[in-house]
């Protein structure tokens, strides 16, 4: 690989590729429109990247649970393999604001995400020997660029890939770029995790999402052997149909999916808030509804924050909302943790289905 392998439009001028972009992008569209919908859209972010974070670590054997990482806020994991995940919703992050701020994908946004991703600044790989290997076999199945000028170079093509002004669906420019950025491989380590933000970071600033809620890691874990086969096969043949269709047809399963979590989530919120009102209306307030929809494991020091009260006034509204029914309240350590249960269920329970 001296060069960026990019298919003409006329190999991606198929049947089935039309198809697959018809779905995709009007399932996108009506997941974008109902994000907007909500009276807090931020929330989604907080929340949905905890599920994302976690799926896409597992593809890389990083296993953890949902409790596990609810109940502990970012830098504060219980386990290396939960402080990964924290890495990654960290890494979400940076790449979207960087992109929300710059209207870009520059080298430096991809090159800050793996940062936080991985917790260094090793930067591109300078040194060669990297080499992707059969887990099951020890095979060697590819070898990606070794010349350290060489990667920097692709990278940069990349990027200006990313960004050229072309009719390219923006959805084949998300899937072609996906697979040769892991085909450059550029980094030490943490090349799938950056690859599956950068999908995410690309539909943001080809407009088709306004926050990076479009979850195909869930996707990817349950057609893994696909998903590596199909990486190596068009790299073998060059034919790039099947490529497209398998992550075009993921974004379309994903967002019909989480379309239907939003309503689902959008519902929830109205009826607690309706609930809340009614049943304790001294303590009501949309920042106190906002704060246990932004965290499903919520506790005294968040309300305490995100309500700027005292610590006293915010164990006061918690337990009051657990005497309510609100919340669960439960202790982990030496902690006191208030559990959304319905908000909680929703999120881990998310199904794909075509």
């Amino acid at each position: 690989m001296d060069t960026l392998d990019i298919p003409s439009a006329a190999a991606l001028d198929v049947r089935p590729i039309w198809h697959a972009l018809t779905e995709a992008h009007r399932h996108l569209a009506e997941l974008k429109g109902l994000c907007e919908s909500l009276p807090n859209s931020g929330i989604l972010l907080d929340t949905l990247s905890i599920q994302e974070a976690k799926d896409s670590s597992e593809i890389e054997n990083i296993i953890t649970t949902h409790d596990e990482l609810y109940a502990f806020d970012s830098g504060n994991a219980a386990s290396p393999a939960a402080k990964e995940v924290q890495n990654y919703i960290a890494a979400l992050k940076v790449g979207f604001n960087d992109v929300a701020e710059t209207g870009l994908i520059r080298l430096s946004t991809i090159l800050k995400v793996q940062e936080q991703v991985e917790q260094n600044n090793a930067g591109l790989r300078k040194l060669p020997g990297t080499v992707l290997k059969n887990q099951a076999t020890g095979q060697t199945i590819y070898e990606p660029p070794q010349d350290a000028t060489l990667v920097e170079q692709l990278m940069h093509q990349l990027v200006q890939f990313i960004h050229a002004d072309d009719t390219l669906d923006p959805i084949l420019r998300m899937a072609i770029a996906h697979h040769q950025f892991e085909s450059i491989h550029p980094f030490y380590d943490g090349n799938g995790r950056t690859g599956r933000i950068l999908n995410l970071l690309i539909l943001q600033k080809e407009q088709l999402l306004n926050l990076p809620v479009l979850y195909l890691s869930r996707y990817i874990t349950s057609t893994k052997a696909q998903y590596y086969q199909l990486l190596q096969t068009t790299r073998d043949t060059g034919d790039w149909v099947d490529w497209c269709v398998y992550i075009t047809r993921g974004i379309a399963i994903t967002a019909k999916s989480e379309v239907q979590l939003v309503k689902n989530l959008r519902t929830l919120m109205h009826s607690t808030k309706h609930r809340l009102r009614d049943q304790l209306p001294k303590i009501y307030n949309p920042e106190l509804l906002n704060n246990l929809f932004r965290h499903p494991y919520t506790k005294i020091e968040f309300v305490e924050k995100d309500l700027g009260i005292s610590r006293i006034t915010a164990a006061k509204h918690l337990d009051a909302l657990a005497q309510h029914g609100f919340v669960e309240k439960t202790k982990v350590g030496r902690t006191n943790f208030y559990i959304n249960r319905p908000l909680f269920e929703l999120l881990t329970e998310i199904k794909l289905s075509d």
